[in-house]
C-alpha cells in the first residue's frame, strides 16, 4: 500500500477472459477444473460500451467460482474480432496462476477440453518456491494458466 496515495486498492475481486465461446469455456472451467457456477447474463448497450470500449456489442457472460477465486467469461458479439493469440512476451499479456496438487493429473484432464501444456513441466531451482513445478497451458481461445504443484504435493502425488 503506498502511504501517501488518495485511495487504496482493497483487493482483486476477478479474473476475466474473453472466449469464442462461453458453452465450451463453461464445460472446461466446471467440468475440466471442478469450478462451480455463480450465474450466467448478459449485457449490452451504452454501459458496456462505456466500460469496455466495445460500442455496439453485445456479451453473453457467465461467473465461475474455482479455488476461492472469481473467473469471469465474457463471448462479446457483434464486433469484428480478431482472434490473435498473444505470447508470454508479448506487452500486456496476463495469465492466471493456480496451485494443484497433481500437475499429472491435470495436465491429462485439461487435455480433453483442447488446453494444450507450452513444453515439459519444470522445476523452478531455487528461491522461495524452490521445488514447485510449474508449466503454462494455453486454451483454444489463446487464455493461459500456469499450473503450479508445491513440492509437498509433489510428496503426497508419489505416496499414492
Amino acid at each position: 500500500m503506498i502511504e501517501n496515495s488518495d485511495f487504496i486498492v482493497r483487493r482483486a475481486d476477478h479474473v476475466g477472459f474473453s472466449v469464442g465461446s462461453l458453452d465450451l469455456a463453461l464445460r472446461f472451467w466446471v467440468e475440466g477444473l471442478g469450478g462451480q457456477l455463480v450465474r450466467v447474463g448478459d449485457m449490452g448497450g451504452e454501459f458496456l460500451g462505456e466500460v469496455t470500449g466495445a460500442h455496439g456489442a453485445s456479451v453473453r457472460m457467465a461467473i465461475v467460482s474455482l479455488a476461492g477465486q472469481m473467473i469471469e467469461l465474457l463471448e462479446y458479439r457483434g464486433v469484428d474480432l480478431q482472434h490473435r493469440a498473444s505470447r508470454p512476451f508479448d506487452p500486456g499479456f496476463a495469465h492466471l496462476a493456480l496451485i494443484v496438487d497433481d500437475l499429472d493429473k491435470v495436465l491429462a484432464r485439461i487435455a480433453a477440453y483442447e488446453w494444450r501444456p507450452q513444453g515439459k513441466p519444470q522445476v523452478i531451482p531455487g528461491g522461495s518456491r524452490a521445488g514447485t513445478t510449474v508449466i503454462y497451458a494455453v486454451g483454444p481461445d489463446g487464455a493461459t494458466i500456469e499450473f503450479m504443484q508445491p513440492p509437498e504435493a509433489t510428496k503426497n502425488c508419489n505416496a499414492d
